[in-house]
């Protein structure tokens, strides 16, 4: 089984993480931020992974470091559920549309964090979540995964639905790139031997 648990604990966040990569979508996501809730039920569901996220955060002053936090555990629990990455398809994407939204995810578990973030969310605020922390959350998902992942906003006009479309775009790359190839017979899909 290729499962994580994270505990981090910082003057300014608490969080307990867990995360099954071979799951089903079942989740148990407590953040302190309704917004991030949803992205992070939305991510396990469409990415098919199993997700338990406990945060107490600072949230009396925002929401950066919880978002900012919460992804680099998410990212750490990747890292270390991946393993050496042996057998995986290494490659993903998917493009999601969501009414007027359609944003395209690629993914590539290339042992080097790399964000491309290219999405224009048109208000500073989706309810009292501030925008450009979809942006954070991403970054610090790529940085502690050491993964790439290039989104692209190939067009939108809602906030909501673009940063929705971003996650289950984002979910549903992760979940090819992580499946498991049986043709690879567990070898390493790198030129190199290692990712």
């Amino acid at each position: 089984m290729r499962k994580s648990e994270i505990a981090r604990k910082t003057a300014e966040t608490d969080i307990r993480l867990c995360l099954e990569l071979d799951g089903t979508g079942l989740n148990d996501i407590d953040t302190g931020c309704g917004f991030l809730d949803h992205m992070l039920t939305l991510f396990a569901v469409h990415g098919r992974f199993d997700l338990t996220v406990k945060c107490v955060g600072d949230t009396n002053v925002d929401y950066h470091h919880t978002v900012e936090d919460i992804g680099i555990c998410l990212g750490d629990a990747l890292r270390v559920a991946l393993g050496d990455k042996a057998g995986v398809n290494r490659y993903g994407s998917a493009l999601v549309p969501m009414d007027e939204t359609l944003v395209l995810a690629a993914v590539d578990l290339s042992g080097r964090g790399h964000l491309n973030f290219n999405l224009r969310i048109p208000t500073e605020k989706i309810g009292d979540f501030d925008s450009e922390l979809v942006e954070e959350f991403f970054t610090s998902l790529t940085r502690e995964a050491c993964i790439t992942i290039h989104l692209k906003e190939m067009d939108g006009s809602n906030s909501h639905h673009i940063a929705e479309a971003a996650f289950k775009a984002c979910a549903r790359a992760l979940r090819d790139a992580v499946r498991v190839d049986p043709s690879l017979a567990g070898a390493v899909p790198s030129s190199k031997g290692v990712l």
